[in-house]
């Protein structure tokens, strides 16, 4: 039970027989429901403590408000004796509002009222205030809305909103290039430049190597196109030799790779880099190593321009024995990449692979999956989630999985989605909607208004503002 008493200071001095004392109105019990196409307000209403002269009539109106929306509801009229012959007498025909309760006030007695009115249900009545306006005066609810004494919160469960965005169609590949890289840390013995498969960790290495080639070469719908090797060496030593051991042991590398596979068709090329400077820089910038900023000025340095000097200098630091040991072996490296097409497919057999190996479909492959199914499904939502694990960088697919981020009513990941969107009538839309999730209503019928001149979303933003006005 919850009992809340409105007590208004008596404005009956604007009339010729005013009320002399205040007027508290106490609402003791109440319920909102919604039922149907309709609102239905329930209050047990007790005004024992109402002092009326005969000749009197206090009007409690109830209002109904959130935000801009208001709406008053029939009042409580509450009559004095005279008043209330003179009411009867004229059959109740003259009305303050349709649907208003009126009773005579007994002076002195316990009395309450049991106040029930229906009026049409608006969504934006789930989280309204209910408060009450008490004329005393005959000045009218709209002229005393300051003086209004709240009276509780509705807090119904809130419609489910269903924004309608608008999905952007992918633009078709011509030709679907792939690639798949790597990564070789071989071991040789000192100054050789030939491939010893059992040696150290030689075998692990190559099999990775194998492993990649393979992959392509296993799938049907694919052809290699171009095969390339890089290899790198540290900076320890004299360069001219490190230049013709990066050179050669790249060569070695795919040399081993062609002898194992069919490349006669396939363009492969092989380069290096004789001493990798830039990687060195690269993970002794990130290391915890002593005197790491002392080496880094050497290394980055315009001075000494020569690779052997350089090196000299570094030599003379103490930081020098620990980078030699811990970030050298990781600059001697051959990087191999693999490029092939991948066939375009039909939908029927692109509804097969996309839950079988994704990656081999282009977005706008998936986008067509996507459309076989009903829109908003679990199946037509999945199709861009999973096209935007496939592809996470791409702003199409962003855009798309935003769009499902909202219909799922997520609206921190549609921001992480939309942040990778690019600039377009339909990410304006998808702002747009994340503005009606936050229930900001005036600026979503701002933004949405707007948009509905832009012909991309002008259909889903015209719907969507007549969900926003319905909540409003």
């Amino acid at each position: 039970m919850m009992k809340k008493t409105i007590s208004t200071l008596l404005m009956g001095l604007c009339a010729a027989s005013a009320l002399q004392a205040q007027s508290p109105v106490t609402v003791e019990r109440q319920s909102v429901q919604r039922s149907g196409n309709d609102l239905v307000v329930n209050m047990h209403i007790d005004i024992s403590q109402m002092q009326l002269g005969s000749n009197r009539t206090v009007v409690c109106t109830p209002l109904l408000q959130k935000g801009d929306s208001l709406l008053a509801l029939p009042p409580l009229v509450v009559n004095g004796r005279t008043r209330q012959i003179a009411y009867e007498r004229r059959d109740g025909k003259a009305l303050v509002q349709p649907g208003e309760v009126v009773v005579r006030r007994k002076n002195n007695a316990e009395q309450q009222v049991d106040y029930l009115v229906k009026v049409p249900y608006r969504p934006w009545m789930n989280r309204a205030d209910v408060s009450m306006v008490t004329d005393l005066c005959g000045c009218g609810w709209k002229n005393l809305q300051n003086e209004k004494a709240h009276l509780f919160a509705v807090n119904l469960s809130m419609p489910e909103i269903k924004p309608v965005p608008a999905f952007i169609a992918p633009a078709a590949e011509a030709v679907k290039r792939r690639t798949l890289n790597g990564q070789a840390y071989l071991d040789f013995p000192v100054g050789s430049t030939v491939i010893r498969p059992d040696y150290r960790k030689n075998p692990g290495e190559l099999a990775a190597i194998r492993n990649t080639i393979e992959t392509v070469k296993s799938n049907s719908n694919a052809t290699i196109t171009h095969v390339a090797i890089k290899g790198f060496a540290s900076p320890e030593g004299a360069y001219a030799n490190n230049r013709r051991l990066a050179e050669r042991r790249a060569q070695a590398l795919l040399a081993y790779v062609k002898e194992l596979y069919d490349f006669s068709n396939v363009p492969c090329d092989v380069t290096s880099v004789p001493e990798d400077w830039e990687g060195l820089a690269t993970r002794l910038a990130a290391s915890t190593i002593e005197g790491r900023d002392e080496a880094l000025a050497i290394i980055r340095a315009d001075q000494p321009a020569d690779p052997d000097a350089r090196e000299w200098k570094l030599k003379q630091l103490p930081a020098y024995k620990q980078i030699l040991a811990d970030i050298y072996p990781a600059l001697r490296h051959s990087d191999y990449l693999v490029e092939y097409n991948i066939r375009n497919f039909t939908v029927d057999e692109a509804l097969d692979i996309i839950y079988r190996d994704p990656s081999q479909l282009s977005l706008e492959e998936m986008h067509r999956v996507a459309l076989t199914y009903p829109a908003g499904s679990d199946e037509f939502k999945e199709v861009f989630e999973i096209a935007v694990r496939m592809y996470p960088d791409d702003p199409v697919s962003n855009l798309n999985a935003a769009n499902i981020a909202l219909q799922n009513r997520q609206a921190d990941k549609a921001r992480r989605y939309l942040a990778k969107a690019a600039p377009s009538a339909q990410k304006e839309l998808a702002e747009a909607i994340l503005l009606m999730l936050d229930e900001r209503w005036a600026d979503a019928e701002t933004a949405l208004s707007r948009l509905t001149s832009q012909p991309e979303v002008s259909e889903a933003a015209t719907a969507n503002l007549e969900l926003v006005k319905l909540m409003r």
